[in-house]
């Protein structure tokens, strides 16, 4: 054994449960492979020939394949290419001679992940195959994440049975095979995100970056070195350069939520990325080719928002290319007990609650909330009742204090009954729930800020003389649901 003090491979890499195929006729090192392996945990196969190595290779699967360079009936290198058409992700180490330090490079270019000169120190054998195990851990477990990713934000993410789910989950399907760029329309709480998330992971670009930036949410002096990127030194405070989300998403997508909050001069340079498919990073002469699919989202109508010109119409056309828009949950009638039984299962195990069931008057609560915050309200509401219940089975005592909903009300009383804006509707909102609720509640029940919430009273003339302004450091950096 080595005197030498042994490397020690990281310790996620030591998980002793994968099979190994050694191929060598040198009976010495073949045994002493075997003891290594077997000693560290690993399942060994031994074999003397390229013949009879080529022929579990066919029978079975291997983690990975050590093989010396010369053998009776084959060469190393023929190995490397059986073990890696047989399983890209099977690992092979060569075991070669100094006078075949050539012979080992040519089998890197094959595929080979390492090589061992013989004779080898024990300890650093032992680290290059856990090493390279270690790396094939690593792919594998990305891949299962991504196939996880891929089905948690499917379609099948999107829960509901009513005719406007189904018609959005329609529509999804049809554009998530296309390039095209996606205006997603709603309003906050509808889950555009979550729509996003599904036309991304349901197309081509699946396995690709989805890259989520709510424009609202970034100062508008940062906004454009966030999504352009920028060089060293390009402004003060650039203390390294940058390449911005834009180039992050390449290959993939970006999904700007709340774009109707881009700043105008931010919007001309979007504007010209998508036109040339090139971006320029801050303070740089270069620009970079970027492969990148864009999804939008608003809850505003960013048409009229064009027509008004506080939105570029020439951006509006060029993102519209397909509108998808997203029912309110008011909308959804048939969709509220499903979702609020999704949402009580899942939080009963991430709480560990008792809680298995709800009773009628329960649910009849529930139909006769209007929902203002949507989906999210919805779920902020189930969360609450699974955290605070007394009994197994959810009861409207549960949500008498949460929602402080008349028993016989079945339906908000909002304006004449004809279609109302989204600014009317907030302000119905808050005409009929601001004495029962306080300023952070009403602004969560719709799903904005409490600053917006503050500012929208203001101009409404519905604040009181003693309200103050939230700070900035009060606020949530807009309470939106995706």
């Amino acid at each position: 054994m080595s005197s030498q003090p042994r490397r020690e491979a990281p310790a996620e890499a030591r998980r002793p449960s994968e099979q190994v195929l050694v191929i060598d006729d040198d009976h010495g090192i073949g045994d002493c492979v075997e003891m290594l392996l077997q000693r560290a945990g690993y399942t060994c196969v031994i074999t003397r020939t390229g013949g009879e190595g080529l022929a579990q290779l066919r029978s079975r699967e291997f983690d990975m394949v050590i093989t010396d360079l010369r053998l009776p009936d084959a060469s190393g290198l023929d190995i490397v290419a059986a073990s890696k058409a047989a399983n890209p992700e099977t690992q092979v180490i060569l075991m070669t001679s100094f006078s075949s330090v050539e012979s080992a490079i040519e089998a890197l270019r094959l595929g080979a992940n390492d090589y061992v000169i013989k004779p080898f120190d024990n300890d650093d054998f032992l680290f290059s195959v856990e090493r390279a195990l270690g790396e094939r851990r690593t792919r594998m477990e990305n891949v299962a994440l991504k196939r996880s990713l891929r089905k948690a934000y499917s379609q099948n993410a999107i829960i509901g049975e009513s005719d406007g789910v189904k018609r959005l989950l329609g529509m999804i399907q049809r554009v998530a095979a296309t390039e095209a760029n996606v205006l997603i329309q709603g309003e906050s709480g509808t889950g555009k995100e979550l729509v996003a998330q599904a036309i991304h992971f349901g197309g081509n670009r699946a396995h690709r970056p989805f890259v989520a930036v709510n424009c609202g949410a970034i100062p508008a002096e940062l906004i454009e070195s966030e999504l352009f990127g920028h060089v060293k030194g390009a402004y003060t405070g650039a203390a390294s350069a940058s390449e911005g989300l834009i180039r992050e998403a390449s290959g993939g997508t970006l999904f700007l939520d709340e774009i109707s909050e881009m700043p105008l001069n931010v919007q001309v340079k979007l504007l010209r990325v998508l036109q040339e498919r090139q971006v320029r990073p801050l303070g740089s002469g270069q620009s970079y080719i970027t492969d990148t699919r864009f999804l939008a989202a608003s809850n505003r109508n960013l048409k009229e928002s064009a027509e008004s010109g506080s939105f570029r119409a020439d951006l509006y056309y060029r993102l519209n290319v397909i509108t998808i828009h997203v029912p309110p949950l008011r909308e959804r009638g048939a969709d509220i007990e499903l979702l609020a039984r999704h949402f009580m299962q899942l939080f009963s195990r991430k709480f560990g609650s008792r809680v298995s069931g709800m009773d009628r008057d329960f649910i009849d609560f529930l139909h006769r909330h209007s929902w203002p915050g949507n989906v999210r309200e919805l779920q902020n509401v189930i969360e609450r009742a699974v955290i605070l219940a007394d009994a197994d089975i959810l009861s409207a005592a549960d949500l008498e204090e949460t929602l402080a909903l008349p028993a016989k009300e079945t339906h908000l009383p909002l304006g004449s009954g004809l279609p109302l804006s989204v600014e009317e509707y907030i302000k119905e909102v808050v005409l009929l729930y601001q004495d029962r609720h306080g300023e952070a509640e009403l602004a969560a029940m719709l799903g904005i800020g409490r600053k917006a919430l503050w500012m929208r009273r203001r101009n409404w003339g519905l604040h009181r003389q003693r309200e103050r302004a939230p700070a900035g450091d009060e606020l949530d950096h807009l309470h939106r649901v995706q």
